[in-house]
């Protein structure tokens, strides 16, 4: 056995900061943007409707899920900092173009999904950064550092659209540099500010971090990534089959935590808009607050999950995480009798469909007439009557919506952590690049699929149809678990050589 030198072990864990750095700043390039999408492609291009909306924000879960395995597969063979500063520089980049998507004169919204893709592209470097991890450091050490890891992702976030609710401050029109073409205002001053921390993070890659690799007891290994730097002993501890069924039963699991969160964020805004008749900006200012109490809340759940897991374990934590995140949906399902206020300007447009019936608009016209302002060019707020299920469906009240932030801001910390935590352990000591590709590419699949499937649904059968389906999505997760219960162990104690 090697003895692990006081240098190396520093160097070991400055290296796993910097990822968890990294993976920070990747959820932060998604949802730094994702509370002020809907007000700010309005803005630049009124072409746009939601179903669209749903498109720019899967745009990026697009790019991440087409690059993760290339990186993970990169990461395999070549020294992992070659994929990390590449992807890194994309997302810089894609967050520059985001800023000048307003500047062509047409075609506006097609610029903005590409910006979207490209920063999910470089996105793709989460898949590298959690096989360094989970290469670099020993089973008793890998539950903290992936929890931490995790940690970092969700922080991330929940925290990017905190960074969104200061530049609200800057306000709509904000400050215009005409010599370099850029409106610096409370809708592309986010953007800017991802890709100058995007810069800072190149630079502390090339500065501190450094390639390590052990093994499930702690010992020095060779890494196969290695550019000289070390001079660690061979692994002789990989033989053996990693559980495919135990991999695939964590990619769905992970699939679906992904897809209730994303839906969750994606729709916050425009169910606010559309229930408490908010305006855009009060709808990125009100949500950005909820989201910064539910960040501290989400801390707080890091610290105990980590203490608490070593009482009961990965999996019956992420058992109740996922029985969290159901009760939080199940809540904001609309059980009320009142009904939502209705855009002024649909109804002074004469747009409401003909199918509605005219006693039940009668109520609305009437209020709504009283309540027009004198300048028209207001911006119209409510439910759009367009959206058909507005005349009939009940509100969610905000006690039922904030309630709901907490639970599932309780629930997918949790199950994040304990999903990206049970799967390392179950790939063991082998290069776990690719598989971690897959994972994140699953997670990616689920950001896709959740805006689009929220959007469409929401758009057309309303809020009670949408999360009915949320809710027996998670139910079939909870039974999935059940059945692979006893097969999430760990890869050494799979094959004896560790005691669970």
């Amino acid at each position: 056995d090697v003895v692990e030198t006081q240098e190396h072990y520093k160097s070991r864990w400055r290296s796993i900061w910097i990822m968890y750095l990294t993976m920070f700043l990747s959820s932060v390039g998604f949802s730094i943007v994702i509370m002020s999408v809907w007000p700010y492609l309005q803005k630049i291009d009124p072409t746009a409707d939601a179903s669209f909306l749903g498109w720019i924000i899967a745009s990026y879960s697009i790019g991440q899920m087409v690059a993760s395995p290339l990186f993970g597969l990169w990461s395999n063979y070549r020294p992992r900092r070659e994929p990390l500063v590449i992807s890194t520089a994309i997302s810089v980049a894609a967050n520059c173009l985001y800023a000048y998507v307003h500047v062509p004169h047409s075609h506006n919204k097609y610029y903005m999904l590409t910006a979207r893709a490209l920063v999910g592209f470089g996105a793709g470097n989460v898949a590298v950064v959690r096989s360094y991890i989970a290469g670099a450091t020993s089973l008793t050490e890998r539950t903290s550092a992936m929890a931490n890891t995790s940690a970092c992702q969700a922080v991330g976030f929940i925290l990017g659209p905190v960074f969104q609710t200061c530049f609200t401050l800057i306000g709509e029109e904000g400050v215009t540099w005409k010599f370099l073409c850029l409106q610096l205002n409370m809708y592309t001053a986010p953007v800017l500010f991802g890709a100058l921390l995007g810069v800072i993070n190149i630079i502390l890659i090339f500065a501190i971090f450094r390639e390590h690799r052990v093994d499930d007891m702690g010992r020095q290994c060779k890494s196969i990534n290695s550019d000289g730097e070390g001079n660690d002993v061979l692994d002789q501890n990989t033989e053996g089959s990693i559980d495919h069924v135990a991999v695939v039963a964590l990619n769905v699991l992970f699939f679906v935590i992904l897809f209730v969160f994303a839906v969750f964020e994606t729709i916050a805004t425009p169910l606010t808009m559309d229930m408490y008749s908010w305006t855009r900006k009060e709808a990125v200012f009100y949500n950005g607050i909820i989201l910064s109490v539910i960040g501290v809340e989400s801390v707080i759940v890091f610290m105990v999950v980590k203490t608490l897991s070593k009482k009961t374990g990965e999996r019956a934590i992420l058992h109740a995480g996922l029985l969290i995140v159901l009760v939080g949906f199940f809540i904001l399902l609309p059980w009320g009798k009142k009904l939502p206020n209705i855009q002024w300007q649909e109804i002074k447009n004469n747009s409401i469909p003909r199918t509605a019936p005219t006693e039940m608009l009668m109520p609305f016209w009437s209020v709504q007439e009283m309540q027009l302002p004198s300048n028209h060019t207001a911006e119209p707020v409510g439910c759009p009557v367009t959206q058909s299920w507005c005349l009939n469906i009940p509100m969610i009240y905000l006690a039922q919506y904030i309630s709901s932030d907490v639970l599932i801001g309780l629930g997918y910390p949790v199950c994040n952590v304990m999903s990206y935590t049970l799967y390392s352990k179950v790939l063991g000591p082998k290069p776990q690049g690719v598989y971690m590709g897959w994972l994140t590419a699953s997670g990616s699949g689920a950001r896709i699929l959740g805006p689009v499937f929220v959007s469409q649904i929401y758009t057309h059968l309303g809020p009670r149809w949408a999360f009915s389906l949320i809710c027996g999505v998670v139910v079939a997760s909870l039974l999935l678990l059940e059945i692979v219960y006893k097969r999430l162990i760990a890869f050494s104690v799979r094959y004896g050589r560790m005691q669970e």
